[in-house]
């Protein structure tokens, strides 16, 4: 039997949708950029096997785990430790020590953290440094699930030995990354001793909640899922967050240019997205 190929979902289904988990759960779909949405929501229905939007719709306004289940799908994005290793260089030799020039102890936001590779990545570069136990690390996530993975710190084993092992040496990291973790099972577990200063967060960037000052905010490849709106909501909420002269970090493909804050914060370089506040 041949597979018929699903129409493609119409604006208006989207926008039903969307209110829809509004009205239901208080998440707020409105301002992601509506082709990314499109595509992940396509791809869920046919990961479930699903008819139509009509019946992805009735699912989420009846099953509030299931609704767990279609937020963990929607929002996970691919990540791996120490990803774009020249921008860790730059955190390592420049930034941390740029930092520590004026406070001895300093924290740090991963903002959309994900599985938790990234937060592993500063841990790891921050032990190398002999700084760990200088630095309190927030870490959040939209999604509780994503977020408990993260504290698990149980990763794919090839992932490790292949991609981020490669990332690592790139990185010119001082000990191997085997040093790191254990093989249990065929996954590799992390040292939870690095995570001893981490306090993992269920936040919803969307909502502008502002949780603290941060002398660093990382959040990479986060915001191009977002529309312009929404983008310059949580540069707003960034800004508040961070004290003058303090650093925010952003996706090799995203950009303040545009933005209402833009004037600001100056350009720490350019390369690596890597900027600083300096006016409230």
């Amino acid at each position: 039997m041949e597979n018929i190929e699903k129409p493609e979902i119409e604006i208006a289904q989207l926008r039903r949708l969307i209110e829809v988990i509004k009205k239901r759960y208080d998440y707020d779909f409105s301002n992601y950029a509506m082709s990314s949405f499109r595509r992940r929501v396509q791809r869920f229905i046919e990961l479930f096997r699903m008819e139509n939007m009509e019946e992805l719709i009735r699912k989420l306004e009846l099953d509030k785990h299931f609704f767990k289940t279609f937020l963990s799908e929607i929002t996970v994005n691919v990540t791996e430790m120490f990803r774009d290793p020249s921008f860790w260089v730059e955190l390592r030799d420049e930034i941390v020590p740029s930092i520590l020039m004026n406070k001895k102890e300093f924290r740090v936001w991963h903002a959309g953290c994900s599985s938790g590779e990234e937060i592993l990545s500063m841990a790891i570069l921050l032990d190398e440094m002999d700084v760990l136990d200088q630095v309190e690390i927030v870490a959040t996530d939209i999604d509780y699930s994503i977020l408990a993975k993260a504290q698990e710190a149980t990763y794919n084993l090839r992932n490790m030995e292949d991609v981020n092992r490669k990332n690592y040496q790139r990185f010119l990291g001082k000990r191997s990354l085997e040093h790191y973790y254990t093989v249990q099972d065929g996954k590799a577990v992390m040292d939870k001793r690095l995570l001893r200063n981490v306090q993992f967060v269920e936040h919803n960037l969307v909502n502008g909640e502002k949780i603290g000052v941060f002398d660093l905010i990382l959040c990479r490849n986060v915001m191009i899922y977002f529309n312009q709106t929404l983008q310059n909501e949580v540069l707003k909420l960034f800004h508040a967050s961070l004290p003058r002269y303090g650093y925010l970090a952003i996706g090799s493909k995203e950009s303040l240019i545009w933005c209402e804050y833009a004037n600001k914060f100056i350009v720490v370089n350019n390369n690596e997205k890597i900027y600083k506040k300096i006016r409230d």
